[in-house]
């Protein structure tokens, strides 16, 4: 252990990080900066080319520090896992999507524990970071290390640490954010600590990787059941003929006791959508039924719906039916001024309307094609916007509130507009051209 840590302190250790998307390549990044020999695995190729080549395809990690790296030696990107055994370090960022059950898909998991036991060496300090269920850490990866006669906390270290990501925000990096986390024993919290105090300013170590594990469930559960408190009072306040926006500003103005939630098309984002069943899911096991999880991704899950709902209303109002209808969608990232696409409303509204017989085109700056994904085959490029996109439009829907798009430009040119984020706010336009959803 001291050995490690002694290689940690003066930078000598490598560090393998598995899963190159947008929790371990900031992560690549950030080790790298502190100067750190990185080795990225990755099992696309295609990703693992372009990183070699010094490009990046995550927007908050620009190529050019991906280039440095790559140049000073400092980030090597493989496919070759056996690798691994070169690493002194190893951190786990591996999807956990859901299945079509809505059950934890833990393949990435198992799959990646497994590559890791063929490849280990003694001494290795090994990170769970992907966001799971409590439990996770110490049923699936300890069992497969055990299995090679080895005692954690002196042949190995086991921790976990819940990535705390956020792309798009210039406030919160990879370094500022703390970190928590959790060894299975008192040396594996030590060695994890050393490794994750080289580069985060603040870490926070909890009594067991249950109680990490329970922490990143906890943020985005907490997150999505204001959202669907939110969404589910904008409803309501729509069909009193009140303007939630209104309300929420107004509330906000008291000085304690509250905190704005604000409501828009549905969840986005690979957390918030899918974090949250993976406690419901394991809750069960316990007896236990989490009301207020299952209720908030019902909410949350039926927000495209009422946004179609909407939509349908709104060219009905116009004597033009939703079928051979022309729509352009503005912004289909999850949130405002990012290139991410995971579990975006949008997919899921644009596919309604396409089931319906309307006409799809959109228009993003951050997303310039969308290619298949699990639930949605889209393969089109976004539209140039421009004043005769918008006239040619029968409905144009704002889905995400990029800041660069001019809305009172676009107020103008379209003739009729779906806002489900408020961007229009305060824009003066003729009666009925402006719905909110």
């Amino acid at each position: 252990m001291k050995e490690l840590i002694q290689k940690i302190e003066s930078r000598r250790a490598i560090i393998g990080i598995i899963g190159l998307g947008y929790a371990g390549l900031p992560l690549v990044a950030r080790f790298g900066e502190e100067g750190f020999r990185v080795l990225g695995f990755d099992i696309d190729p295609e990703k693992v080319d372009l990183l070699n080549q010094g490009k990046s395809y995550i927007q908050s990690v620009p190529g050019d520090r991906i280039a440095d790296l790559v140049r000073n030696g400092l980030f090597s990107p493989t496919s070759d896992f056996t690798r691994l055994a070169e690493a002194d370090g190893i951190i786990i960022c591996v999807p956990t999507p859901l299945t079509e059950k809505m059950e934890p898909e833990l393949l990435y998991i198992e799959n990646t524990a497994r590559q890791v036991g063929e490849n280990m060496k003694r001494g290795q300090l090994i990170v769970l970071e992907s966001t799971t269920y409590p439990g996770t850490t110490e049923e699936i990866l300890l069992p497969e290390f055990r299995a090679k006669g080895w005692r954690e906390g002196k042949d190995f270290f086991l921790a976990y640490s819940p990535e705390r990501e956020d792309p798009g925000n210039r406030d919160h990096t990879t370094k500022s954010i703390p970190k928590v986390l959790a060894g299975v024993t008192r040396n594996c919290q030590k060695v994890a600590k050393s490794l994750y105090g080289q580069v985060i300013d603040e870490v926070v170590a909890v009594s067991s990787t249950r109680a990490a594990e329970m922490t990143k469930l906890l943020e985005n559960v907490y997150r999505s059941v204001n959202i669907a408190l939110v969404n589910e009072l904008k409803i309501l306040a729509d069909r009193m003929g009140i303007d939630i926006w209104e309300v929420i500003e107004a509330a906000s103005t008291k000085p304690f006791g509250y905190s704005p939630f604000y409501p828009g098309p549905g969840m986005g984002g690979h957390c918030i959508p899918i974090d949250p069943f993976y406690l419901s899911w394991k809750a069960k096991e316990f007896d236990f039924t989490t009301r207020f999880i299952q209720l908030s991704g019902e909410i949350n899950v039926s927000m495209p719906y009422y946004v179609v709902s909407k939509a349908i209303d709104a060219l009905n109002a116009k004597k033009k039916s939703v079928r051979e209808a022309h729509i352009l969608i503005l912004g289909v990232a999850y949130k405002r001024d990012i290139d991410d696409i995971r579990e975006s409303p949008a997919m899921a509204i644009m596919k309604l309307l396409q089931d319906k017989g309307a006409k799809i085109a959109y228009n993003d700056p951050h997303v310039p094609k969308l290619h298949p994904m699990r639930k949605y085959n889209f393969t089109m490029s976004s539209k140039r916007l421009t004043a005769a996109l918008l006239r040619k439009a029968d409905l144009v829907m704002i889905i995400t509130d990029h800041s660069q798009y001019d809305y009172r430009w676009i107020v103008k040119n379209a003739s009729l507009i779906v806002d489900t984020r408020n961007a229009t706010k305060g824009i003066r336009s003729a009666r009925g051209k402006i719905i909110k959803a």
